[in-house]
């Protein structure tokens, strides 16, 4: 009552309370991007006077946000170099032939990953490989891709790197001044989560999990989301002369299905798998761009004539010019350019340059290109002085398939990215390098090793991710600066008057994953740790306890497609309902419930 009194009589603490309330509902709504609700409400702060601008904006130069920043630039690095292609033929092995051992792999091996490489990336990376994989052995990807998704979840926990909301909580902690968390600071307790969940994901009845079959076309799914069809050549030095289809690497490593071979003026169509491939051979492919420019750096595979007809390249000669270079473009979904057509984009004016045709699917649009409505998926032919070529490869709205000198995935630099990831874990945890200094060292030292280049850095930066944490800090300052952490723990300490500590960390932790389901796992985290933290004392534990169980409750997104960024990455491919997320997460969820608890009580009593 007294907590319910001093808020009432604190004007700031009603204006914090006010911009709270109206973020969870633009947060549970969606009525703004999560971004924006943050930004929204540090303005607001500071609009008010509730926070001066140093204050809340402190988050935004936090050791914490540079890091995830570095992170982001090093996990590009590592995934451009090729360094997860040994996990991804793993997956294609022939003993992997089940639903069940293909989840023993996600938990045993992919979780540990995403404890070092952020879980976005390697959700997005692994889901193509994942669908073919289930396309070849005739399963429902619906069977496979939540225990994805949740076994990236289970591996974040096990170090600092493993989740942007473990950097955020290290810098909740450091504002709060009780420091910042280092590398291994809940790695004792992460490791045992892990174990625990995934003998949870190999256990669990494949009931609870439906088949919700998968889509049908002619090509398995739609061309914006499987990837990109070319022509190739087989060179006579490849290493996939003399082999079977079946048995190459083609589709043991790489996301490639083989949709037509051409041998001489013999035209042959699949299945294929048995046909052994020959010096000569043209391949048309379904394959993702990244993968194309890999199997031609590695002299697998050379790029044949585009894939519009001689006739069309014919009619283009004459647009040739020196200087210039003719390029294909792909909409990527979402870009902002679908839905306009070339001539009310002014694309010719906007890009510098010509576009010489469209294709759609299988098909050359070549008259009245002007007036042609752009979709996700086409692929544009286009002409362009290098420069302009440049800048559309920092555009989010294209993405140029073809390659220019030095844009090839760094394959022979593999070696180096992985030792220079391996260096930026061990040097914090044996020496007093601070890990945002070893993180951008890492950065650096990709960039030099040839890893990664300068304009692929900025790339790589998750801007919304930096807005919504860098804005969300300023709630938990705001919060203990006007007394209003402080009144919503005397409210939770009343209800949880009597209660044995287990119990009241459980209640904690159970609220949170509450609110983690309806809200961003970051929010949940920046208004709950610094009212959990009030407790410490009455309880009779560490500050650091009470963050654990918020950071690990945030952690456990597993009963709404909304709870976390890769439930809904694998909920449109798998063909989810909202309630098989619920159905398959809800014994995973009881069991953390129960088992966090008694691990921070083992680990802080």
């Amino acid at each position: 009552m007294n907590g319910l009194q001093a808020v009432i009589e604190n004007p700031q603490a009603l204006i914090t309370l006010g911009v709270l309330l109206l973020a969870i509902v633009l947060f549970i709504t969606g009525g703004l991007a999560p971004e924006l609700t943050g930004l929204l409400s540090v303005s607001l702060l500071m609009a008010t006077g509730v926070l001066p601008p140093q204050k809340a904006l402190a988050g935004f130069g936090s050791p914490a946000l540079i890091t995830l920043m570095g992170l982001f630039a090093v996990s590009a690095a590592l995934f451009k170099s090729g360094a997860l292609d040994r996990l991804r033929e793993l997956i294609s092995f022939e003993s992997i032939n089940t639903p069940r051992r293909l989840i023993g792999i996600l938990g045993l091996v992919v979780a540990p990953i995403s404890g070092i490489v952020p879980n976005t990336p390697v959700v997005a990376s692994l889901l193509p490989v994942i669908e073919a994989w289930c396309v070849k052995r005739n399963f429902s990807p619906s069977r496979v891709l939540l225990p994805l998704s949740f076994a990236t979840l289970l591996g974040g926990t096990l170090t600092l790197l493993g989740s942007s909301v473990n950097l955020l909580v290290s810098d909740i902690s450091a504002q709060l001044g009780y420091g910042s968390l280092e590398l291994f600071s809940f790695t004792a307790i992460g490791v045992p989560i892990w174990l625990i969940g995934t003998a949870y994901l190999l256990l669990a009845p494949q009931s609870l999990l439906p088949d919700r079959g998968r889509e049908k076309s002619d090509f398995g799914s739609k061309p914006e989301q499987s990837g990109y069809f070319t022509e190739v050549t087989i060179p006579i030095d490849s290493d996939l002369v003399g082999q079977s289809l079946h048995n190459s690497r083609l589709q043991r490593r790489f996301d490639v299905d083989v949709l037509e071979l051409q041998r001489g003026k013999e035209r042959l169509l699949p299945p294929l798998a048995d046909r052994t491939i020959e010096p000569g051979d043209r391949l048309l492919l379904r394959v993702t761009r990244s993968d194309l420019l890999r199997l031609q750096q590695e002299h697998t595979v050379q790029l044949a004539q585009r894939s519009f007809s001689n006739d069309s390249l014919k009619t283009f000669e004459r647009f040739v010019v020196e200087g210039q270079k003719t390029v294909e473009v792909l909409l990527p979904s979402g870009s902002t350019l679908a839905g306009a057509s070339l001539r009310e984009l002014r694309f010719r004016q906007r890009h510098n340059a010509t576009v010489l045709a469209l294709r759609r699917g299988q098909q050359t649009v070549q008259e009245r290109l002007g007036q042609a409505i752009l979709h996700e998926g086409d692929v544009l032919l286009l002409q362009a002085p290098i420069d302009s070529i440049r800048g559309l490869q920092a555009s989010n709205d294209l993405l140029v398939l073809d390659q220019l000198e030095n844009d090839l995935p760094t394959v022979t630099r593999k070696p180096i990215a992985i030792a220079i990831a391996i260096a930026m874990i061990l040097f914090p945890s044996f020496t007093d390098l601070p890990l945002v200094a070893s993180v951008l060292i890492a950065v650096v030292a990709m960039v030099l090793g040839g890893c990664i280049r300068p304009a692929e850095v900025q790339r790589s930066i998750r801007l919304d991710v930096i807005l919504l944490l860098g804005s969300l800090s300023s709630f938990s300052v705001a919060m203990q600066s006007t007394g209003l952490a402080d009144a919503f723990a005397r409210g939770l300490e009343y209800w949880l008057e009597g209660l044995p500590t287990y119990a009241s960390l459980l209640v904690i932790f159970f609220s949170t994953t509450i609110c983690t389901q309806l809200i961003s796992n970051a929010a949940s985290v920046a208004l709950l740790a610094p009212v959990a933290i009030q407790l410490a004392s009455v309880m009779n534990l560490p500050p650091s306890a009470l963050l654990m169980t918020v950071l690990f409750g945030a952690s456990q997104a597993f009963l709404t497609p909304m709870g976390y960024q890769t439930n809904l990455m694998v909920f449109g491919p798998g063909r989810y309902r909202f309630l098989d997320v619920t159905r398959y997460g809800a014994g995973l969820t009881l069991l953390m419930t129960l088992t966090v608890p008694l691990l921070i009580l083992w680990q802080y009593q």
